[in-house]
């Protein structure tokens, strides 16, 4: 990619105006190669920003654009994988204004974070959303369960190893969008990775994306894929549609972004098509996480959190006793 960088005086830039329109305050602009320029726009054309950075005028391409934000000043904290921002007050779970980064990598980074769901019945996925040990997964993994442990696999210098964790907590469920949150007993002697949840708002059809979790069982397998659709409708509920290759096994573990940032959680796939996944949007996940009190779970009280009964049907036809109809015409 070549940039031309054009020297010119501030009048030059108001000459710049055969369709163009210049745009006040200063932004920041992500590029698809990861970098960001900070700057005000002066100039928009057809093809190209030109973007003032106080000593030059930069023309950047604009297929080369990833997204452009409003620049505040405001500086966000610094943490291990990039600037922290916390999305929840309470700081349950985090967001982070990652880069562009290869697949490899971002596996290596956050893939301590992807557990493994096992019950007496059967096997999931999941991931840690917080140092104290919550995480999510799918309702349909542990429905019905008591008996919950989870896999956890460290980067060592020879691979990862494999450590399995007892007595895991149910702490909420919402069934109406498939998703549950747990709890893993407090490790001493461990440090719990988490992962960063991201936004829809930049996400569109044709986006690159990648899963991790245990299809039919084979542990640590990822997969790669695009965005189909991100506006599917199912019974009401909207769902990210995927080609990514995911299968039983999948269920509940995380769909990135191709910053490391989880925009869904897997859920399901058409079992009579090919490459037809579908994730739960993150925006569904973070209404559950910020409610979570309403869908608490308590083993030894079913009927925990707030759950409405439909109202009962009237049994006889015709209009309720006392209700009068309008004699208009």
């Amino acid at each position: 990619m070549r940039w031309d960088v054009l020297v010119v005086a501030a009048a030059l830039v108001g000459f710049l105006g055969d369709g163009s329109y210049c745009l006040a305050g200063s932004e920041v602009i992500e590029l698809k190669d990861g970098h960001q320029i900070v700057g005000e726009v002066v100039a928009e054309k057809a093809n190209f920003l030109f973007v003032d950075l106080g000593f030059d005028i930069l023309k950047v391409p604009k297929d080369q654009v990833l997204r452009r934000k409003a620049d505040d000043g405001v500086k966000t904290p610094s943490g291990p994988s990039g600037p922290v921002v916390e999305a929840d007050p309470t700081g349950f779970y985090k967001t982070a204004d990652l880069k562009l980064t290869p697949v490899k990598d971002l596996v290596r980074r956050f893939g301590e974070a992807v557990i493994s769901i096992e019950t007496p019945s059967g096997k999931g996925s999941g991931f840690i959303l917080n140092d104290e040990g919550f995480a999510v997964t799918n309702h349909h993994v542990i429905d019905g369960e008591t008996r919950i442990s989870a896999i956890l696999y460290e980067n060592t210098p020879g691979g990862l190893k494999r450590r399995k964790i007892e007595d895991v907590v149910i702490v909420a469920l919402n069934p109406f969008v498939d998703l549950a949150l747990l709890k893993l007993p407090v490790q001493k002697d461990l440090k719990l990775g988490h992962v960063f949840l991201g936004s829809l708002d930049d996400i569109n059809a044709g986006d690159g994306v990648f899963a991790v979790g245990n299809p039919l069982g084979l542990e640590r397998s990822v997969s790669q894929g695009i965005v189909s659709t991100k506006n599917r409708n199912f019974e009401g509920l909207v769902y990210l549609q995927t080609d990514t290759a995911i299968n039983p096994g999948n269920s509940g573990g995380p769909l990135f972004n191709l910053r490391g940032e989880v925009i869904g959680v897997t859920n399901m796939k058409l079992t009579f098509g090919e490459n037809l996944g579908f994730a739960i949007p993150i925006n569904y996940v973070k209404d559950f996480l910020r409610n979570r009190e309403a869908f608490s779970f308590d083993k030894d009280n079913p009927n925990t959190g707030n759950r409405y009964l439909d109202p009962p049907r009237r049994l006889k036809p015709g209009l309720p006793p006392g209700r009068v109809t309008s004699s208009k015409p």
